[in-house]
């Protein structure tokens, strides 16, 4: 005797060696034994085979008509048993139950399950919606079985060129454009991004990565909402005529933040402004112009574009352009020429006469250090520059012997930076050198100021955000850079306190910082009870955190995209563009270890099995393969150019602490553009020079970002 029986949610026949009481023990065809109880069992049969029985069955239930079946079942519940009469007649056998059984439990749509054997029929409702969903699935397996061919030949279905993007960054995973997606690279065997690449789904790579960071942290658009500018106090006074106040910047920056002014005093004094753009004037704390800022909390820089915190219109109302009188912050510090000490400072919030934006594409080859102490060259502004240069020397050695206090060696500077100027997929990279006097009295106003003006908030008892940088553990440790709300030194600056404040068009913390300090200028001794922000303000505590992990994120994508761009300048001179003839090898300085920095680019990279090679080492590099997908790139070592005069002693201590400071420093996001001279990046024993903050950036890229 055989069995048709239910096992773990499917049916089985097998033939039956022996029956104890309610359990049946059966030996299937394949040979295995399974004991199977009597209830489970829901065909006993002779004929015919228990192997055959299955093929047969399988072969009827594919004939029997689900529609005719579903008519002919009762609206109640009923045994399998009941629709085999009513549907094979009187004459059937146990083929046609156990192909009955095999339909039955093979259609949920049509019947439902109730128990072993027992099944009812679908409301008639039910049936039509549930067999329009599988024509709906249906149809979208064809489809997405067409999107799939496409692209496995290489082309990409017009149904994804507006989801291309999309689909790479923020998918619906469920959605047949990703399967197809997905089952085309997979058989393909190259990830997603590179056959939406050659399809022609994205332009390019720098698409993609720009695309992916949008979706990221502007799901919505960089667009702005419509924001009118605020109205400025009607009781704004003009600075005096004597101010005559001027700029020194890139180029191409638009966001100015500041500028400086002199006026010449009797023995020996001057009075030098530090005027910032006063965008808190405009703005109040809650507004709508404030809930912009605050959720971009900072303007995103890139080679080739920016993201402003700001809309074009703030900008405009509040940046320091040349020719005409705009709202300012100032700073004015009196200080005597003799000794350039500061005898006295003072803050005002006022409107400056803005008479220059000085550039520095124009100027820093005819402002050095040679031209001022000869008093030569003709250019806009020579006798204020020739004021404020020995003003900056003098602040600079002042954090210098601060920071020799604190354990510190002596700031190590750059002597070359670079600038990037991007045109569609076109990129030019060009040096520019650093440590000049006007990048020197740039950062140094402006560490000045931010140092003042922290005291000054600390003074009133206001609270604001400040940098901090501390020894972390034993006092001559790494240092830990923080953002608080209480002063606190910045050891790396050599300041007893640092507030950024010299920013507020480009970071939020700045115009925070601002609105605290103009509460100190108007209300004195009583800030504290009126400024925007109180003591222990929880919110304040939010912007800090929100801020920290925002601007590192920004800089972060600002770090990629400059190796991105420095990869493709090196494809550029691969293929001989410019006018240059095709290479692929370039020269190289080794930093340490399999650490080298590429000398014409601003581009660090690790060289596995480079090779013991002395700090200083030049090589010639030979670029064997880019990949703008993964923003990587594959290079290695032809031979050596020279190597460096073997130093020793102090010198080569102080080598050897550059050495670390160049690779810490590379690691770290920049400052500001401000801070661009001073700032010591995080768990360092130094400083080193990283310019940040305009539309032409401009750092040194360290090996974090995808290894050769």
């Amino acid at each position: 005797m055989n069995v048709f029986f239910e096992e773990s949610g499917s049916f089985k026949a097998g033939s039956v060696l022996s029956r104890q009481g309610d359990a049946f023990q059966v030996e299937l065809p394949g040979g295995r034994r399974a004991k199977v109880r009597a209830k489970d069992v829901l065909i006993e049969f002779e004929k015919p085979a228990a192997g055959e029985l299955l093929e047969q069955a399988d072969a009827a239930a594919q004939d029997i008509d689900l529609d005719f079946l579903w008519e002919c079942a009762p609206a109640e519940e009923f045994a399998y048993t009941t629709l085999a009469a009513e549907y094979f007649g009187e004459t059937y056998g146990p083929v046609e139950r156990a192909a009955l059984v095999l339909r039955l439990h093979g259609s949920p749509v049509y019947f439902r399950r109730k128990g072993r054997g027992q099944y009812q029929r679908a409301p008639e409702e039910q049936l039509k919606m549930a067999l329009a969903s599988l024509e709906r699935k249906r149809q979208q397996a064809l489809v997405q079985a067409g999107y799939e061919d496409d692209l496995k030949a290489g082309r990409l279905p017009e149904a994804l060129k507006d989801k291309a993007l999309g689909l790479l960054t923020k998918p619906d995973k469920n959605s047949i454009e990703y399967k197809a997606l997905e089952a085309a690279a997979a058989a393909r065997g190259i990830s997603m991004p590179r056959l939406m690449l050659e399809c022609g789904g994205i332009a390019s790579p720098r698409a993609l990565h720009e695309a992916r960071f949008l979706a990221e942290f502007f799901p919505h658009g960089t667009g702005f909402p419509g924001v009118e500018v605020g109205a400025l106090p009607d009781d704004l006074p003009d600075a005096a005529e004597y101010v005559q106040a001027f700029s020194i910047d890139d180029v191409t920056t638009t966001e100015i933040d500041d500028a400086f002014s002199i006026e010449h005093l009797a023995d020996g004094r001057v009075r030098i402004g530090i005027h910032i753009a006063a965008p808190a004037l405009g703005i109040k704390r809650g507004d709508t112009a404030d809930t912009v800022a605050r959720t971009r909390l900072s303007t995103v820089y890139m080679p080739g574009d920016k993201i402003t915190m700001l809309p074009d219109d703030f900008v405009d109302a509040f940046t320091l352009k040349e020719g005409g009188m705009r709202p300012a912050l100032s700073l004015y510090c009196i200080v005597n020429r003799e000794t350039q000490e500061i005898v006295a400072t003072e803050t005002r919030a006022e409107r400056v006469f803005v008479k220059n934006n000085l550039r520095h594409n124009t100027l820093d080859e005819v402002v050095t250090e040679e031209t001022l102490a000869a008093g030569t060259g003709d250019y806009p502004h020579k006798e204020d520059i020739a004021v404020l240069w020995p003003f900056a020397q003098a602040l600079f050695e002042k954090r210098q012997q601060a920071r020799a206090g604190y354990g510190l060696r002596r700031e190590v500077q750059r002597n070359t930076d670079f600038n990037f100027y991007v045109d569609g997929e076109h990129v030019t990279i060009s040096p520019r050198r650093r440590g000049s006097p006007l990048d020197l009295i740039v950062a140094e106003l402006a560490i000045l100021a931010n140092s003042t003006w922290g005291a000054f908030l600390h003074d009133h008892g206001v609270p604001g955000i400040y940098r901090s940088q501390r020894a972390f553990g034993a006092p001559m440790g790494p240092k830990r850079t923080r953002m608080q709300t209480n002063a606190a030194p910045h050891e790396g600056l050599g300041v007893a306190q640092y507030a950024w404040s010299t920013s507020p068009l480009r970071r939020y913390v700045d115009l925070v910082n601002q609105w605290q300090l103009l509460a100190c200028v108007e209300h004195g001794v009583a800030a504290k009870l009126v400024a925007p922000f109180k003591p222990k303000d929880a919110d304040l505590f939010a912007v800090v955190q929100g801020f920290d992990e925002t601007y590192t994120a920004y800089a972060d994508h600002q770090r990629r995209m400059e190796y991105f761009w420095c990869l493709r300048w090196l494809q550029q001179e691969m293929r001989g563009e410019d006018g240059h003839e095709a290479r692929r090898e370039f020269p190289a300085t080794v930093v340490k270890d399999d650490l080298v920095r590429f000398e014409e680019v601003p581009l660090l990279m690790h060289v596995p099995a480079l090779g013991v090679h002395a700090r200083g080492t030049r090589l010639m590099m030979e670029v064997l393969s880019i990949d703008e997908l993964t923003i990587e790139a594959s290079v290695r070592m032809l031979r050596v150019l020279d190597a460096p005069v073997v130093t020793s002693g102090e010198q080569a201590e102080d080598d050897t602490a550059e050495d670390e400071e160049l690779i810490e420093a590379a690691d770290a996001s920049a400052e500001s553009e401000a801070e661009a001279l001073a700032e010591a990046p995080a768990d360092s024993t130094g400083a080193d020079s990283v310019a940040e903050g305009e539309e032409v950036q401009s750092s040194e890229l360290h090996a974090t970002e995808p290894r050769s």
